[in-house]
């Protein structure tokens, strides 16, 4: 058991901790302030450290970076970074909804207009995959297409577990799920 006059405690760097000393060492390498080896022995050595005054210790040396971000900056960054997230989402492609079935049964997607989701795409395959519920979940199966079907980019083969939300593709035929 450790006594309560044994010295200092140790407080314990969290990761903030850690990112906002590894920004200033960043910005005094910048700045040149730092050289680069300096800067990549302390950046180790910030990764390494345990608790506050190690990290405040590879700062000791350095000055207090100015604060150059009033209101108004960070108003402006917001405001640019609310602009280009909306630019991004209006022009991202909308995919068409592929809503999962209810029931049991096996539904079949493929070209043929005998499937229960026809998708008129010449990549699409006659008999390209299949929907089937397995113990509560969806689980898509690729039927041995030409051009494959895939979950989120992964290629479903043998099965995969669909969610709404997901995006799905046959062929160069691409959907979203919804529930």
């Amino acid at each position: 058991m450790v006594s309560s006059d044994s010295g200092p405690q140790l407080v314990r760097a969290s990761d903030d901790d850690r990112e906002q000393v590894i920004e200033a060492l960043r910005l005094g390498s910048v700045e040149g302030r730092l050289s680069y080896e300096t800067f990549l022995h302390r950046l180790d050595a910030a990764l390494r450290t345990r608790g506050v005054a190690e990290l405040r210790d590879l700062l000791s040396d350095l000055p207090p970076v100015p604060r150059r971000d009033g209101w108004l900056t960070r108003s402006v960054r917001w405001w640019s970074s609310l602009r280009l997230r909306a630019r991004q989402a209006w022009r991202a492609p909308r995919l068409p909804v592929l809503t999962l079935p209810r029931g049991d049964r096996v539904f079949v997607i493929g070209r043929s207009p005998h499937c229960d989701l026809a998708v008129p795409d010449m990549t699409v395959s006659w008999r390209h995959a299949e929907l089937r519920r397995a113990d509560g979940e969806w689980l898509l199966t690729d039927l041995g297409s030409t051009n494959g079907t895939r979950v989120n980019g992964w290629l479903a083969g043998g099965g995969f577990v669909v969610r709404p939300g997901d995006h799905v593709a046959f062929g160069a035929a691409s959907f979203r799920v919804a529930g």
